[in-house]
């Protein structure tokens, strides 16, 4: 039964499930290396600060180098027993290297996709998980506190073995391009044709009852209502990672993704020239998961 537990980054995400855990009553000791929001100076006294038999350190950093460098040093600080979990959003071939890695000390391993954005907090994460039963088992209070209320299946899977849960996230991840394309498209359509004087209230008017309804629907008219125009927000979009690897592995699978990869070469588009589409993608990402937009240069 896990009571008390590590957490390795307290960003925009990691400080909403610190507290999020602490509201369910599971203990945790965060570390960040800014000292305003860590509650210890370093790695190795998050360690010294978990209790046993078990501990649990779950690591909610950038993927890539940063996640490296943190499982790497856990490895040689966490005991036979413990086990990492690896919340940000790897590459999963990456989770079976590390995984190998911490299984040479008898450490395990289980990646976990996250999704929720910085609305976490309020409510709760999807969770997307690899590992074996054992640990995932274990770990079970911990994903308990963090998905959404309502039936666990809803918004937690054990989708398979380490990698798994990334894999699965990645995936998700590609069909938020195509969503969020598709609603842009939509948007700078009905904006672009004189007929239509009330685009925000039309967007608005498909919440309820309507076949499109979703959450990302709800963040659109939020982001109309900030801004009805977009003109504070530039038409440059980032790609993350998983849009790109999603197309890899449909190349590599033979899958056909139309949508998706359409919406992951859009996103190429928005940064050669103005695209009002393109701001509509960028005020949802900025919606959903707080991530940076580029200001107008008019």
């Amino acid at each position: 039964m896990v009571t008390h537990m590590g957490l390795v980054g307290l960003g925009k995400m990691g400080d909403n499930m610190r507290e999020r855990l602490r509201r369910a009553g599971i203990g945790v000791t965060g570390y960040d290396p800014r000292p305003e929001v860590s509650d210890v100076g370093s790695l190795a006294e998050l360690v010294q600060a978990l209790p046993g038999p078990r501990r649990v350190v779950w690591v909610m950093v950038p993927a890539g180098e940063p996640t490296r460098e943190v499982v790497s040093a856990l490895a040689g600080l966490l005991d036979e027993g413990d086990v990492v979990i690896e919340g940000g959003n790897s590459h999963y071939p990456d989770d079976q290297e590390r995984a190998a890695e911490l299984a040479e000390r008898g450490v395990g391993y289980v990646d976990v996709g996250v999704s929720g954005g910085v609305w976490g907090l309020e409510n709760g994460y999807g969770l997307m998980c690899g590992g074996s039963d054992a640990d995932v088992a274990f770990l079970m209070p911990v994903f308990d506190a963090l998905r959404p209320e309502g039936p666990r299946e809803e918004g937690f899977v054990h989708a398979g073995p380490v990698g798994a849960g990334h894999f699965a996230k990645m995936v998700h991840n590609g069909i938020e391009y195509g969503l969020m394309q598709a609603y842009a498209e939509g948007y700078e359509m009905l904006a672009a044709k004189d007929i239509v004087t009330d685009v925000h209230g039309t967007m608005r008017a498909w919440q309820r009852g309507t076949v499109v309804r979703s959450w990302l629907l709800e963040l659109m008219v939020r982001a109309l209502e900030d801004d009805p125009r977009f003109d504070a927000i530039d038409d440059w979009v980032a790609d993350s990672g998983e849009g790109r690897w999603t197309v890899d592995e449909a190349i590599d699978n033979a899958v056909p993704l139309p949508v998706i990869s359409a919406a992951l070469f859009a996103r190429f588009s928005s940064r050669q020239e103005e695209s009002p589409a393109m701001k509509a993608v960028a005020a949802l990402r900025q919606q959903f998961g707080g991530h940076a937009t580029k200001p107008s240069a008019e």
